[in-house]
């Protein structure tokens, strides 16, 4: 079997939730007939190769193209393409699809972002479409969340324009594969008849649950792409109405923002006293270890949450609001705390309560047991090796 990989980002090293979960379709994919990868490469970084995807059979990067330009803002408000798809507009790519399409037939196209949908392979009987989250319902979020008239209604149209072509996509392609039962169940109201499976985030579970008991537990850790404006927007609310208040009571803990390409409006969150922002890190094990608890403070979003699933594979409680959590089949009070930015009140008192270990230990050991029975990454590639050995059994 001939599978075509489509990617907007290179996987390797899979570093963020995104990045973990392609790396993860991309192996499995691998079990079952020959790759071809091509990817979005950043401009100046190096390819990749097969000695970081050695199980790959071809590795194709393409420059990825400029971004957020003039021409393609306008085009983005006035046309039937919103700007997350133009922005991947690159005439490269293009040839790059026809010359490999060309040279021999694929039986699946593999497409990890629905921003690539005019390079799917549509000559191909097999489109599967991997949805990382709900774009539409994300970014209808995110302009619900913020308070800028301009970017409320920006969001707005982006949002029905990426609605608009998620529901020609659901008509469309072969099959779709998404993070949870929630997502399923939108995606099948608006497409009652598509071919949705559901394979969850996951997390290497012997990875990150290392205990170090000798480790003081002397901070608040939010782990994520800081260059993402929804996880941006989170740590700027949390660090500047929440933060304030947890830290008189408890002047000794820090909070850590932690993660890459932080946005300018994250790294001036480094002059509020005991925040620190750490840019791009190698391991985020250490950060968790010295946490008293992870905080997941999101106002906006779709699809689930790596980030807490890896604090409670490293037995760090986790905090979250209630779509930091959703998608995930986690209960509150029993593997995580619930609380909501409106309250900074709640986040002070779980975090207290933690810090005292009225709860933390309970908690730590629930969270753990149950992402080990649902959210192992080995248990997921076996679940979705199945779905694809069933789906590309099919006849067509």
């Amino acid at each position: 079997m001939r599978i075509l990989f489509l990617s907007p980002r290179q996987c390797w090293p899979p570093h963020g939730g995104a990045k973990i979960r392609e790396y993860h379709f991309l192996r499995t994919l691998a079990a079952l007939g020959e790759v071809t990868y091509t990817y979005f490469a950043d401009r100046g970084s190096a390819p990749l190769s097969r000695d970081d995807l050695p199980f790959v059979a071809e590795i194709v990067a393409v420059p990825k193209p400029k971004a957020y330009e003039i021409g393609q803002l306008v085009r983005g408000i006035a046309g039937r393409w919103p700007l997350s798809v133009l922005n991947y507009s690159s005439p490269e790519m293009k040839a790059c699809v026809e010359r490999l399409t060309h040279a021999g037939p694929f039986d699946v196209t593999h497409v990890d972002s629905i921003h690539l949908l005019r390079y799917a392979n549509h000559n191909c009987k097999r489109v599967v479409y991997n949805w990382h989250n709900i774009e539409s319902e994300a970014m209808r979020r995110y302009g619900e969340s913020v308070r800028s008239p301009a970017r409320r209604w920006y969001s707005s149209i982006t949002a029905a324009k990426l609605h608009a072509l998620e529901r020609d996509i659901l008509g469309e392609a072969f099959g779709h594969v998404v993070c949870s039962e929630r997502e399923r169940c939108v995606l099948h109201k608006i497409a009652p008849n598509a071919r949705i499976a559901v394979i969850e985030n996951g997390v290497d579970c012997a990875y990150f649950s290392e205990p170090d008991g000798s480790t003081p537990l002397d901070s608040l850790v939010f782990i994520a792409r800081l260059e993402n404006v929804a996880n941006a927007l989170a740590a700027s609310t949390f660090a500047r109405t929440i933060w304030p208040r947890i830290r008189e009571r408890m002047p000794r803990l820090r909070l850590m923002l932690v993660g890459a390409e932080p946005l300018p409006a994250v790294q001036q969150l480094a002059s509020l006293p005991g925040v620190e922002v750490t840019g791009t890190v190698a391991d985020v094990r250490p950060y968790y270890r010295r946490a008293v608890a992870a905080v997941v403070p999101l106002l906006s979003g779709s699809g689930t949450r790596l980030k807490i699933l890896e604090a409670m594979a490293a037995r760090v409680p986790v905090i979250s609001t209630a779509v930091g959590a959703e998608g995930l089949d986690a209960i509150s009070g029993k593997h995580l705390l619930i609380a909501e930015p409106e309250d900074p009140e709640a986040w002070t008192r779980h975090i207290t309560a933690i810090a005292a270990n009225e709860s933390r230990d309970r908690i730590c050991e629930a969270a753990l047991e149950f992402v080990k029975a649902r959210y192992d990454w080995d248990m997921l590639e076996r679940k979705l090796k199945t779905t694809y050995e069933n789906w590309f059994r099919e006849k067509t």
